[in-house]
């Protein structure tokens, strides 16, 4: 597939995971792309990349700029950094409330305010938010992290109504329980990490974990010009999660 050719593409929190996925994604149906983290691993060839953490609105400015500047302009966003918190509601205090808030919902107003710009001026203007079914379907042990996933839907939306008449598109996927370094974290600091783990891919009906690469494959359809009509949509990736009881 080449409907990415010409279009450059910016995905945040694309050292590892599921940014990187995408990242190698977009790359693979012809789009030139630039990761921004907090750490850069090895470069992969074809990949600009620009160490910015996305609560700092400063570096955010200067990764975009960079960005721009590298190649011209900014075509699609990837708003995908984000992090994780387990616990019930009296789990985490206030610091750790708004630290993950401040990563998660308002790192994306960082990063599309400073894209925004360049993104009016794109002929396919897309953005792609990761969300989460924690966000609408009630997981345990999981308050602090589905408030803020529940956050980027309802932004996606809003989002998405606000910049129809700027010719930007607007979307969110939402993964189910995917195999990622920080799921992998989530088993090592388990006091039973196999049971942990089969929990996991059990509450999933297809009985498996979703893919970093599943994940990639939706954001990329999402982020395509030949998605041009769909914006405002919330596209689930989980397995069958939160719609299948079998």
């Amino acid at each position: 597939m080449t409907d990415l050719t010409g279009l450059t593409a910016v995905v945040t929190g694309g050292a590892s995971g599921i940014g990187a996925a995408t990242a190698l994604e977009l790359k693979g149906r012809g789009a030139r792309v630039a990761i921004v983290d907090r750490s850069i691993p090895d470069s992969v060839e074809g990949i600009f990349a620009a160490t910015a953490d996305i609560t700092n609105d400063d570096d955010v400015r200067a990764a975009i700029a960079e960005i721009a500047a590298a190649y011209g302009g900014i075509d699609i966003l990837i708003n995908n950094a984000g992090i994780g918190a387990a616990g019930d509601i009296a789990e985490n205090d206030d610091a750790e409330w708004h630290r993950v808030y401040d990563v998660n919902v308002v790192g994306i107003a960082r990063m599309t305010r400073a894209a925004l710009p360049h993104l009016r001026a794109s002929d396919n203007a897309a953005i792609v938010n990761t969300a989460s079914v924690a966000g609408t379907s009630g997981l345990r042990n999981r308050a602090l992290y589905s408030a803020t996933k529940g956050a980027v839907v309802a932004l996606t939306y809003a989002m998405a109504a606000d910049h129809l008449a700027d010719g930007i598109r607007v979307n969110a996927i939402a993964p189910g329980t995917a195999d990622t370094p920080w799921v992998q974290r989530l088993l090592a600091a388990s006091d039973a990490p196999e049971e942990t783990a089969a929990n996991l891919r059990a509450r999933q009906p297809m009985g498996r974990l979703v893919t970093a690469e599943e994940i990639a494959f939706a954001i990329a359809n999402l982020a395509s010009p030949r998605a041009a009509s769909t914006t405002g949509t919330v596209l689930t990736v989980d397995g069958g999660l939160t719609t299948l009881r079998v």
